[in-house]
């Protein structure tokens, strides 16, 4: 009789793992997540700013499966897993396990700052993409018709939290927008200064996981765009309309963008001493959880010490290591099935990139090689266009890139949810 395999989350982890054992003799699948599609967070920010169509990044998850007869997918959301009787509950049902998968990816962690979460601008979910360019875009116009220049200028600055990738991506995106789209399609501002950028982190360096000549080609390159970078400044509060920092300096904005940390998410049934930091569940080398038979974590939600030689403290939170970990799960769980000693994790670090701006990016390779400039951002293009679902995703997305390199611009920027959302 095939075993049944529960993956919740269909993300990198999840979706690499349930196609890793399509069509396999020895399992049935079923793919629970709480959207009804599979998407790319990598590039959400370009969702945000109107580069590109939620569509470009997104693939529905039955369309993405349909050829795999031993694989199912069930629109739900996990409520709580019975360990003693291999059970989960659901949003809608319950369902039955061998073995449980939990591949849930993480969520935005604003370090229990309860005003941030309430007012900031998240940058982690489709959703969250889709509600920042709504609003940033309906922002700009009651920019356009109002007459206090103090309110003007509020609703013009923006505030990007956070000296990660995202962060480094979503500014140098602000920056050239202010400099074509703004200009160009808003008469009503000319007669504006500028809008104003601002990066901040709570470190003393952008891109602290890359390497120092990432960092400072990326530091210099966002100054040459117009970003003022803020370093060593820790948010501790905002209200919707000024962000305080620790040493009590202020900055007024109606626009604080949070890509300034995530977390794991707590999920019911599993005991507390299974969770490590930041909420991330503690498995041993071949992805299972502490304490527990059948049930294992991988990618972002699931942290794995002292086991990978290289990564002694756990394995950075990046696509690579989901995939590698959705695939290497696969193997092992197959091997179960035919008695087969189980292969340890190791992470095969590839190299980690970020775009800084148009023609502008970075690029550390293994074995110390460092790229910059018009090449890395090739680089760049090359890897997110490859790592997309399928071949529709990527000539879309490839479209839409050679239509705003070479005008500069982009026709997306579409308002499409109700006026009472800003």
């Amino acid at each position: 009789m095939k075993k049944h395999i529960v993956i919740i989350g269909g993300g990198f982890a999840g979706i690499n793992l349930a196609n890793s054992l399509a069509n396999n003799k020895y399992f049935t699948i079923t793919l629970v997540d709480k959207n009804n599609y599979h998407f790319f967070p990598p590039l959400i920010y370009q969702v945000a700013t109107g580069f590109l169509e939620p569509s470009s990044i997104s693939y529905p998850f039955r369309k993405l499966l349909k050829e795999n007869k031993n694989i199912r997918f069930w629109l739900g959301e996990f409520s709580e897993v019975l360990p003693s009787e291999n059970k989960i509950k659901l949003s809608n049902r319950e369902l039955a396990y061998d073995y449980l998968v939990f591949a849930t990816g993480t969520e935005s962690n604003y370090f229990g700052m309860e005003n941030v979460k309430k007012n900031a601008i998240p940058m982690k979910t489709l959703d969250d993409a889709l509600n920042m360019r709504n609003i940033l875009l309906q922002r700009i116009e009651k920019a356009t018709v109002t007459k206090n220049k103090a309110e003007k200028k509020r609703l013009l600055t923006m505030v990007v939290a956070g000296g990660g990738p995202t962060g480094v991506e979503v500014s140098g995106m602000f920056a050239e927008m202010s400099k074509t789209i703004i200009r160009n399609e808003y008469p009503e501002l000319s007669h504006f200064r500028k809008t104003e950028i601002y990066l901040v982190d709570g470190g003393d360096r952008l891109l602290a996981p890359m390497s120092e000549k990432s960092q400072k080609y990326t530091l210099e390159s966002l100054k040459q765009l117009g970003v003022e970078v803020k370093l060593n400044m820790q948010v501790v509060d905002y209200d919707g309309n000024v962000v305080t920092f620790k040493d009590g300096t202020y900055i007024k904005t109606k626009n604080l963008i949070w890509a300034a940390g995530v977390s794991a998410m707590i999920f019911e049934g599993i005991p507390k001493e299974c969770y490590g930091r930041a909420k991330r569940l503690i498995v041993d080398e071949f992805n299972k959880i502490k304490g527990t038979d059948n049930i294992y974590a991988i990618g972002d939600t699931c942290i794995m010490e002292n086991t990978d030689i290289k990564f002694p403290h756990g394995h950075p939170q990046v696509a690579q290591v989901a995939i590698q970990q959705g695939k290497n799960l696969a193997h092992n769980l197959n091997n179960l099935q035919l008695n087969k000693l189980l292969q340890t994790f190791h992470y095969k670090d590839k190299g980690s990139m970020a775009i800084i701006g148009r023609a502008k990016a970075v690029a550390d390779i293994p074995g110390n090689t460092h790229f910059n400039g018009f090449f890395a951002w090739m680089m760049w293009l090359f890897v997110h266009i490859m790592s997309l679902v399928n071949y529709r995703n990527r000539l879309k997305t490839l479209y839409n890139w050679a239509i705003a390199y070479f005008t500069k611009d982009q026709s997306l920027r579409i308002i499409v949810r109700p006026k009472d959302t800003v």
